[in-house]
């Protein structure tokens, strides 16, 4: 749900979380979010994980390759040290932090921001990926995102590993996953 003007809370910040599967339109989302709050003139400041270097080591990208500038960091306590003045607070593959960006995110909200996150809900396998849980379950504002299916075209909320390795957080893009609904998704042996 995109937050309007009538509807955004005046004078105290809130949690905004996109989440779903790859290939859904998470980053896509997120930029768009950003985008439209740069051009109302707030204060904006996005960060993403080193980990995450697919597209670009200093932006966050979009599969369909739009992107915006970002500042890299290692860890989550990082954002609280650059947030600064910033009024609105963007965090891309927030999956890869550990659980204290969702006490961060708190934080940051509590301070008067606005906090809009974006990442993966489940993992290859299907299981809650945290810290997404915990950041839904304080959230404002959530969107669910869904790609479409690469076996049947259906509606697909899964990401299914298409190499052979066993590790929860494997870095990749269409050579290493694709969308896959309920039906079509497998646990890889």
């Amino acid at each position: 749900m995109e937050v309007t003007q009538q509807q955004a809370p005046q004078n105290i910040g809130w949690i905004e979380v996109v989440a779903g599967c790859m290939f859904s339109g998470k980053t896509e989302e997120l930029i768009r979010r950003l985008r439209r709050a740069q051009i109302a003139r707030q204060k904006v400041i996005i960060f993403k994980p080193r980990i995450d270097n697919r597209y670009s080591t200093n932006q966050i990208v979009s599969h369909n390759t739009q992107a915006l500038e970002s500042i890299v960091i290692d860890k989550a306590e990082e954002i609280l040290t650059l947030a600064g003045d910033a009024q609105v607070v963007g965090i891309d593959e927030v999956q890869f932090f550990d659980m204290s960006v969702v006490g961060i995110c708190n934080k940051l909200a509590d301070e008067g921001k606005r906090v809009i996150v974006a990442g993966l809900d489940q993992d290859y396998r299907g299981v809650p990926f945290e810290p997404m849980p915990q950041l839904l379950s304080v959230a404002e504002y959530i969107t669910k995102t869904l790609a479409i299916c690469m076996v049947c075209g259906n509606p697909a909320d899964r990401t299914q590993r298409k190499i052979a390795n066993a590790d929860r957080v494997v870095v990749g893009a269409a050579d290493s996953y694709e969308a896959r609904c309920r039906k079509c998704h497998y646990i890889p042996d």
